[in-house]
């Protein structure tokens, strides 16, 4: 309960071809036992990830990644899932056998790194077994190559063996991290000192016994780090709530399933958003979330939308995506509509698969990482409308321009 949620933590690959020593890397690195290390090609069969504290770094999820050289219809699988780890990392981390050295694979690799813009070190392991001046020469030819915008200034050479540079490895890492921290809040830059913010938090069938879900643990936490009062209750004594107050909230957030009853309740010059649409401003882009809750008003007959959560929760007989979702869609449009669902980390990524759909609702991402919640918009870029489950529920209730005021203020 004290550690930093997964989605919140910075996730580091390691990447390369099947022996260049990436588990024993990664063990090497994290001082465990990750993975199985082995001189049989193909191991590592699907990502192993491990959540832990690790210094110089702080919170973070390492992930070991198969060979992205595995052969036959099942190294394609395990290829694939090397591949949708990149969806989520914040930094690579390109394991490359010192006595081989950079190969086809690696760059294309390398390429997949420039495109999604993600910060990448080149480690070239198992440097014990070669020479220093064939070591040398080998990154001196690399450093004059003609194409050397394919590979990175930050380049360490290691041995996962002897432990050699492993320290200077976890300093470079750090140091891109540190690079690339965001400023980003979840509340905190709406609301001032000693403002009040009023939560409301439904408690249903749905509602997880004894605890509050993700988005609402982490908007409390980022209001008390912004000096700001936090007020939690439900939407049944929201009204109580409200009169008992010595001045009024600066904001309110709420689940969005009850966005219209309280909307009724709170006056209309105080401010008014949801969990979820603060969710997909912090993670997602709110832009395009809006642009495509406007498809809702264009739906046919016959038409599909794809509801997606990032979360793998047990449905209860009241599920907002499965149940409550699909139902206020179809009294909204009054069209006969089609609906499928996602989970997890099971999102269509083709542009085959997504142009079946007229409209993708996602959840607001709280267990995926930003990076995670973004890949999927621009999966989704060309091919189907995107938006989330607050801004959609907000323009159902005709809400949406006052939900989404106080983000512009």
């Amino acid at each position: 309960m004290n550690t930093t949620v997964s989605s919140e933590r910075k996730h580091i690959g390691f990447f390369g071809v099947r022996n260049s020593g990436k588990s024993s890397l990664a063990n090497a690195f994290t001082g465990q036992s990750l993975s199985i290390v082995s001189d049989v090609l193909g191991t590592t069969t699907d990502p192993v990830k491990k959540t832990m504290e690790l210094l110089p770094l702080g919170p973070v999820v390492i992930i070991d990644t198969p060979g992205i050289d595995d052969e036959g219809n099942l190294g394609s699988l395990r290829v694939q899932k090397a591949l949708s780890v990149l969806d989520t990392i914040d930094i690579a981390i390109l394991v490359v056998d010192a006595t081989k050295g950079i190969g086809q694979f690696d760059l294309k690799l390398i390429d997949e790194f420039q495109n999604r813009k993600t910060e990448y070190i080149i480690v070239f392991n198992k440097c014990d077994l070669i020479k220093q001046s064939d070591l040398d020469g080998m990154l001196k030819k690399y450093a004059n190559n003609a194409d050397n915008s394919k590979l990175s200034k930050n380049i360490v050479t290691v041995s996962a063996k002897t432990l050699y540079n492993i320290s200077l490895l976890k300093n470079l890492a750090a140091g891109l991290i540190n690079d690339n921290v965001s400023s980003k809040r979840i509340v905190a830059d709406l609301v001032n000192p000693g403002d009040i913010v009023v939560l409301v938090v439904p408690i249903d069938c749905a509602a997880p016994k004894g605890r509050l879900i993700l988005p609402q643990q982490l908007t409390i936490r980022d209001i008390l780090d912004a000096g700001a009062i936090s007020v939690v209750t439900t939407d049944t004594q929201l009204k109580a709530t409200l009169n008992s107050l010595n001045k009024e909230p600066a904001l309110v957030i709420t689940d969005s399933q009850v966005f219209g009853f309280v909307a009724n309740i709170v006056p209309e010059h105080v401010k008014l958003t949801s969990f979820s649409i603060l969710m997909m401003r912090y993670k997602g882009s709110l832009d395009i979330a809006l642009q495509g809750a406007s498809v809702l008003g264009n739906l046919k007959d016959g038409d599909t939308i794809l509801i997606s959560e990032g979360c793998t929760h047990h449905r209860q007989c009241e599920d907002i995506g499965t149940v409550k979702l699909p139902a206020w869609i179809t009294n909204y449009t009054g069209k006969n509509l089609n609906f499928e669902f996602s989970s997890g980390h099971s999102f269509p990524t083709e542009k085959s698969q997504l142009s079946r759909f007229s409209l993708v609702i996602h959840c607001g991402g709280c267990m995926l990482t930003e990076n995670e919640m973004k890949a999927r918009i621009q999966y989704c870029k060309g091919s189907v409308p995107f938006t989330n489950y607050g801004i959609a529920i907000a323009k159902i209730n005709s809400i949406l321009d006052r939900s989404i005021r106080p983000l512009h203020s």
